[in-house]
Formats: structure tokens, sequence, C-alpha cells
């Protein structure tokens, strides 16, 4: 792995110069560039936000979540490609869940923005942070560093830990997930331990200055954040004999509670793509000729009551905020093309608009009748170029401990939180993202009560016959829709996407239709062979320019292997 960063660039010695007072002077009036130079870490501090979802320099950019997002959201159906052709990394072929193959840097984000994005940006925060005091600045600083590393190696698997920024070495190894996982719990502990911090160079005007556009400066919101990656990490050992839910709901009660705690990333938005939302008509990330991603069958159905295995006959208020409607007014979803015969088509006016507004086959931004005329603000939900985007929310961590308790088999103590969840949810979305919502269509008082009270979705009594695993994991994936794509995508591997619900004998994730057989990628490089997707390679422009003995180490090499299909070991049991 070959690392440059932002503010520092590693270079070899160039040569010694002579000490003279005339060397001297040269020196101050003609810095050396490739030198270290201290910079004030309230100026690198705003970068680090930018990689949470999609940055940019002059080395690259899109280094964060939402690229890699956008092809991840199709293994997990947030959406697919209506552009039907399946060449390399192209079209339908994330939706058949194949592996990026070739000299393609797709799935490389995380990657990027860990090691990249991040990575010295972080290391010199907290060295120049430390020794100025800034414990603010040191604690948030540490919490990225346990973010970005955690959602990493849930993304790749094996990743370089201990040499990962040892300017010395050209190749790198890999440490396994089992230690990654413990390196960012202690990372967490590290971070509570100074954002609990007080005194020495701290100044609660300068952090809030620099964490505008993520916790606005509260270091309690930091520590609810970092409680959130613990009980993540807690949650998402299931199926291990070692995990533990009292774990789980123990950081998750120190997590976010309410809507005002939410992580969200922020965005400027002046006019320059890069200040704005990634998802956002401005960066034509989502409506493009490569993507062309509309939403699918499975998330459209069990929103509006189609899915006959969960939520049957129920429309969900929610459904007209984060989802699109379509000529016949109704909510209904694509289905990705990998197999015709369980997924038929819609008729045309069945075939959902795009996600900014425009019609189900058109790329770019030429609006419906009756949508805004400018792109930047047309769309709605995460899908426009303001829009706050989460990161991690109150109601996740109620669905955790959802979960948790049902583990525990504690089934009223799971409704309680599960409908928390879900009223979380509905909150969020009425406050936050209540713009350009058709009349009539609005989430009220009323609406959401009604929901809360059908037993199709809340039972009255709850017990382990009815406050099931399959409905708290359900309404997750709706609550997380659209954003939470990489934690949708664990659990969906922790429940190896087909795993059944011991209460109801269906799947977890009941109705979603898992590609198999022919349906599966089969192309000439990186063949499925009737496996499902597990994880992602690493970033190609990087490892497998420089570090090809440690992708063979791991089976990350030759390129198009089947090493996209080895189960990870978070979900292992």
């Amino acid at each position: 792995m070959k690392l440059n960063c932002k503010y520092f660039i590693a270079a070899g010695l160039i040569g010694l110069v002579t000490a003279s007072s005339c060397s001297k002077k040269l020196e101050e009036a003609y810095a050396n560039p490739n030198a270290l130079t201290k910079q004030p870490v309230e100026l690198i501090f705003p970068s680090l936000i930018g990689s949470l979802t999609g940055s940019s320099s002059a080395a690259g950019s899109a280094y964060g979540m939402c690229n890699d997002g956008l092809l991840i959201g199709r293994y997990i159906q947030f959406w697919g490609s209506y552009i039907s052709s399946a060449t390399d990394n192209t079209g339908t072929f994330y939706d058949k869940m194949a592996g990026t193959v070739g000299a393609s840097d797709n799935m490389g984000s995380m990657w990027a923005a860990h090691y990249y994005g991040m990575g010295q940006n972080i290391n010199r925060i907290i060295e120049w942070g430390s020794e100025e005091q800034k414990w603010d600045f040191v604690g948030a600083a540490w919490a990225l560093r346990a973010w970005s590393l955690f959602t990493s190696t849930n993304q790749y698997g094996e990743m370089i830990l201990r040499q990962a920024f040892d300017q010395s070495l050209q190749q790198f190894t890999y440490e396994s997930q089992a230690e990654i996982y413990d390196s960012v719990r202690a990372i967490c502990h590290r971070a509570l331990n100074f954002l609990n911090s007080s005194g020495g160079g701290m100044n609660p005007t300068t952090f809030a200055a620099s964490d505008f556009y993520f916790n606005g400066g509260s270091l309690d919101r930091w520590k609810k954040f970092v409680h959130g990656i613990l009980a993540r990490s807690f949650a998402y050992l299931h199926n291990k004999p070692s995990y533990n839910a009292d774990s789980v709901i123990y950081h998750a009660e120190l997590a976010q509670a309410t809507n005002a705690d939410n992580a969200t990333a922020k965005f400027q938005n002046t006019g320059i793509t890069g200040t704005s939302n990634y998802f956002g008509t401005a960066r034509g990330n989502v409506n493009n000729a490569t993507s062309g991603i509309r939403q699918t069958a499975f998330i459209a159905d069990l929103m509006s009551g189609a899915n006959t295995l969960a939520f049957t006959g129920v429309a969900d208020p929610r459904a007209w905020y984060i989802l699109r409607g379509n000529p016949n007014g109704t909510i209904k979803g694509y289905s990705p093309s990998w197999s015709v015969a369980i997924n038929p088509a819609l008729a045309t006016a069945d075939l959902p608009e795009s996600f900014v507004g425009t019609a189900y086959g058109t790329t770019g931004y030429t609006p419906l009748a009756g949508l805004p005329t400018t792109a930047g603000t047309a769309g709605k939900y995460i899908f426009r170029d303001e829009a706050e985007f989460p990161v991690m929310t109150a109601s996740e961590m109620q669905f955790l401990i959802a979960e948790a308790y049902i583990r525990k088999g504690l089934y009223a103590s799971a409704k309680t939180a599960y409908v928390n969840g879900i009223s979380l949810n509905f909150d969020m979305l009425s406050t936050k993202y209540n713009i350009n919502i058709l009349p009539g269509k609005d989430i009220n008082a009323g609406n959401k009560a009604a929901y809360l009270a059908n037993p199709a979705v809340v039972p009255v009594v709850p017990d382990a016959t009815n406050m099931t695993l399959t409905k708290v994991m359900l309404q997750k994936y709706i609550a997380l829709y659209g954003w939470g794509i990489h934690e949708t995508w664990v659990d969906m591997r922790r429940y190896h996407y087909n795993n059944l619900d011991p209460a109801t004998g269906q799947q977890v994730y009941a109705g979603f239709k898992v590609p198999a057989g022919v349906d599966l990628w089969s192309g000439s490089q990186g063949s499925n062979l009737g496996a499902q997707v597990y994880r992602t390679r690493p970033r190609y422009n990087s490892e497998y320019l420089y570090n090809i003995p440690a992708l063979t180490a791991i089976g990350a090499y030759p390129v198009g292997n089947q090493y996209h299909t080895k189960e990870c070991w978070f979900s292992l049991p």
C-alpha cells in the first residue's frame, strides 16, 4: 500500500544541506515542499468530516462510504441498476452479486478514506493536538479512526493494521479481522478517555467551528458516537459463542437516545459540487449512465404492504418520504434483472421515478411536470444537495437493543425498543426530510399512531412467536434505507442473506429474493461459482499495484478469483 496524505507526503532524504547562514536563509525563503510542515489542527479537522461520505482532493475523489455504497446498495437491494447491460463493473454486474474485476477502483473508496483521506491527517491531529493539549480534537480524531477502521474492515475483512503508517515500508502485511475488532474497541476507549478530558489548550468555540459539519462541537454527541461504534461491534458478532447481548444494550443505551443526538454529515452546498451531498443532483452520482439506480421491489413491497410475509397489507406513511412514486401514483420497485422468472417486469406506468425526480428511463436531470426546474432543489430525503446524510442515529441504536433483548428472551423490553426505533425514524423523516412531499402524503400524528397500532407491525402482547427477529431487522432495514448501506450489508451477511427466523420458519429478511445458480455473476472474471458475496477486494490503485505478496497471502490475488465470496470473520460462528 503506497501512502500519501493531504498534509504530509512521505519522502526520503533528498540530501544534507551544509549548515551555514547562507543555507539557513535559503531554507527560510524556500521551504522544502517535501518536508513536514506543522498545520493548525483546526484547519485539518474539517477534511476528516468530508471523508465520511465522499471527499475530493488533487490525488483523487469520492473517498468515503457513499461511492462504494452506490454499489453495495445493490447487494442488499436498496436499489438496482435499470441499465440492462451486465459487462464487467457496470450495468447489472453488481445486481448479480459480482465482485469488482480488472484494473478498476470500484469498491476502493472506504479503503482510500481510511488510509488516505483520514489516514495521516488523523495522525497529525493526534500528534499536534496532544502537544497543544487540545484533547477535544484528539478524542474526536481517535473516534473517527475507530469509525473508519471498523467500517472498512466490515467491507474488506483483513486489513493493514500495525504497519499502516510505517513510511519505511513499500509493502504491508494484513492482520485478521478478529484483531482489528479488538483494536477498534481499544481505540474507542482511548477516544472516550480524551473526550472526557478538560483543560489544557481546549477551546470549545474553536472546536465547534471545525466540527460545524458533523457534531457541532458537542463532546457529548462525540461520546455517544463512540458508544454507538462499540454497540455495533458487539451486535455484529451474534453468531459467535462470545456474543454478549448485555454489552450491546449497555453501549447502545449510552449512544444516541434522541434525534437531536444523531450523527449526520452536513454540507455547505455553495454551488461547487464538492460541497454538496454525494447523493444530491449536483454531483450526478445516482442518476447517470453508469449507475442508473432505482428502488427495488423488496423495499417498495415492504413499505406498500405488498410483501406477503411481513407487514402484509400495511401502507407505511414513510414510503412517500424515502421512495419514489410512478405515473400510476403508487409505490412499486424495479426488480433486479438477474432473474426475470422470479422478478417479473413492471408495466410502464408502474416504473418508479429516479431518486432525483426524473422519469424512470432517463439520466441527468430533466424534471417531471410539477417538480423544481433547478436540479439542486429537486429530489427528497437524502437525495438533495443540502440534505444531511445520517451516519448513526438513535433509531438504529433502538433496533440494536431490540435485537439483543430478543436474544435474551425479554420480549416486552424488545417491543419497547422496537417501537422506539420506528417512532424515532418517523420523527426524523417528518422534521429533517419533510421536503418535496406530495400533498396528502405527509407524516402526521394520526397516520403514525395508526401504523404503530397495527398488530401486523407491533404485536399487542409480545412473545417469542410475534416479537420476532424478522420484525426488528426489517424495520431496521427501512430506518437505515439509503444511508445505512454498510451497516445493512453487515446485517444481511451475519444473517447469511437467507437465514431463517426460528419464530416463523421463514427468512429473517422475509421476501428478499437472493440470486442463486445461474442468476449469480458467472462472467469471464470473478465468477461467484454459486456463492453469495461477502466482502469486497482491497483498493486496486494501491494494493494491486504495490502489495501483491500480501494480497496473495490472504487469497485476494490473482485478480478475478472468488475472493469476494469468502465469508468475513464477523459473521462466522
